[in-house]
């Protein structure tokens, strides 16, 4: 699997191109799962919506894919609906084991601009994942863990600085951390140029 050049004007170009198309198939099919569980579970838009904590009008607009969700909304559809996270994101069953360099796709939230790819097929009481993490210039990456689990990080590209328990450490290409998941942590991207991370972990990141 390669990895495209961060510094690249073209790459990052392309990349920016082909992470909207993808944004917007994933949100769309991530719309279809929650009108089709919504559904077989005989709740309403009202009733859903206000289990999720969000109106009506845009619940219908993520469903029909029409809307990018933040992941705390995701969180709430989710807990609305008796499901995971995990659910609106997991893989077709006969693609779950391997993945193809081609195949790696990236989605954002409307949160963050933060990227996302995943590199793993998240299989049945699969305890692990892994991601890919591209953090632009100028932003952070921080995520409250309230489960106790563990965290690898990989820095492929960039000078990010992970601030964890309060100490910062600033980080190259093919440095690493490795730390407990409910630590206070934070990712810092103050260089010039987009950073590059690979996430190993448990429980799931998203």
């Amino acid at each position: 699997m390669t990895f495209p050049d961060a510094d690249s004007p073209n790459a990052a170009a392309k990349r920016n191109e082909r992470s909207e198309r993808d944004d917007a198939q994933l949100f769309d099919a991530i719309g279809g799962k929650i009108r089709a569980l919504r559904k077989r579970l005989l709740l309403t838009l009202d009733e859903t919506a206000a289990l999720a904590g969000i109106s009506k009008p845009f619940l219908s607009q993520v469903e029909r894919g029409r809307a990018r969700p933040s992941v705390a909304t995701l969180l709430g559809i989710a807990g609305a609906l008796g499901v995971s996270l995990q659910y609106f994101f997991d893989a077709p069953r006969d693609a779950r084991f391997v993945l193809r360099g081609g195949e790696m796709r990236y989605f954002g939230f409307a949160d963050t601009g933060n990227l996302f790819a995943r590199l793993t097929r998240v299989v049945d009481d699969g305890l692990i994942e892994a991601l890919l993490v591209r953090i632009p210039a100028g932003r952070q990456f921080a995520e409250v863990a309230t489960i106790a689990g563990e965290q690898f990080w990989y820095v492929i590209s960039g000078n990010p600085t992970l601030t964890l328990k309060g100490k910062s450490f600033a980080f190259g290409p093919g440095d690493a951390a490795h730390y407990t998941s409910t630590d206070p942590h934070r990712w810092d991207n103050n260089g010039e140029a987009e950073a590059v991370l690979m996430w190993v972990g448990t429980p799931s990141l998203l």
